[in-house]
């Protein structure tokens, strides 16, 4: 990477600090978090300009396969805006059907067409930001298939765990390994947010959300049912709401302090492989999981 190269990098991975577009590629019917996460998002609108939601494939136990959980996320993502009056058409996209079989083919799908589209109206002056919460199948897909999008965005990935941790045996990254390092090789700015030790301080209860989200409107009544029905038991319970970390992130970078590091590449254990000479990546340290909540809950609650 030349100087002038490594300039336009560290430019591009400073925290925003105005108001900005962006897209969310989600999987969101694979827990609960992505719903808070989407919610959050879409109500932020004085911060976030959300121009399109893409669902994301996951295979669990909620799914027998990548593409029965992408068409999930897709139901998913459409109940959710329903109890926010917001329309579907031209905003919501279907996603991979599956992950990728090699770091030189994209899985086809019209979220990534519509990602690619969108990345269009930017420049590096004035970038996407792609935020993804689940397999990155769909920004891998994108970057193969429009290597000049690294150009126009910045993708805000929650995935993986830091790059101290033992391991990255994380549920979104170990999904589609080779989408991983198709992103973390691409060249693209690109914020990580770990799983683990930093999303997972984003912890709540079914308590704390019924007396400080409340059940004011369909939209929250929604969301704490969704959590109520994630365990059987809730007595001395406490559950990450791992998605609206990266969410955090973009409305207050105080909130989830970060520092610069060498973009890592994934081996077939899980473990991370670190090269100094590597594109510099931000990696977010910690989260002040508080101030997030607070602002999540007044925001939800307030519509």
């Amino acid at each position: 990477m030349t100087a002038v190269e490594e300039a336009r990098m560290l430019e591009a991975l400073r925290p925003p600090d105005r108001k900005i577009a962006m897209v969310l590629d989600t999987d969101t019917y694979n827990e609960i978090d992505d719903q808070f996460a989407l919610a959050y998002a879409m109500y932020s609108p004085d911060e976030l300009e959300v121009k399109a939601i893409y669902a994301a494939p996951f295979h669990n136990s909620r799914s027998s396969g990548p593409k029965d959980g992408m068409e999930k996320s897709y139901e998913e993502i459409v109940r959710l805006l329903d109890r926010m009056n917001v329309g579907t058409d031209g905003f919501v996209f279907r996603g991979a059907e599956r992950y990728l079989d090699s770091m030189d083919a994209p899985v086809k799908s019209a979220a990534v067409d519509d990602m690619i589209e969108k990345s269009r109206d930017h420049d590096e002056q004035d970038r996407l930001y792609v935020v993804a919460i689940g397999a990155i199948t769909n920004v891998a897909s994108a970057l193969i298939a429009d290597p000049s999008m690294k150009e126009r965005v910045v993708v805000v990935w929650l995935g993986g765990h830091a790059l101290y941790w033992p391991h990255t045996r994380e549920f979104n990254l170990r999904q589609d390994i080779s989408a991983a390092n198709v992103v973390f090789s691409s060249g693209v700015p690109l914020v990580l947010v770990p799983c683990m030790p930093v999303a997972s301080h984003t912890v709540t209860t079914l308590a704390e959300l019924e007396k400080d989200l409340g059940r004011s409107n369909e939209l929250c009544s929604f969301l704490i049912d969704r959590f109520a029905e994630y365990s059987a038991e809730h007595f001395a319970y406490a559950k990450e709401v791992w998605d609206i970390a990266p969410i955090g992130w973009l409305l207050n970078a105080k909130w989830a302090p970060s520092h610069l590091d060498h973009s890592p590449i994934v081996q077939s254990d899980c473990r991370y492989s670190i090269d100094r000479r590597r594109h510099l990546i931000r990696v977010v340290d910690e989260l002040d999981r508080n101030a997030i909540y607070a602002d999540m809950f007044r925001k939800l609650a307030e519509r």
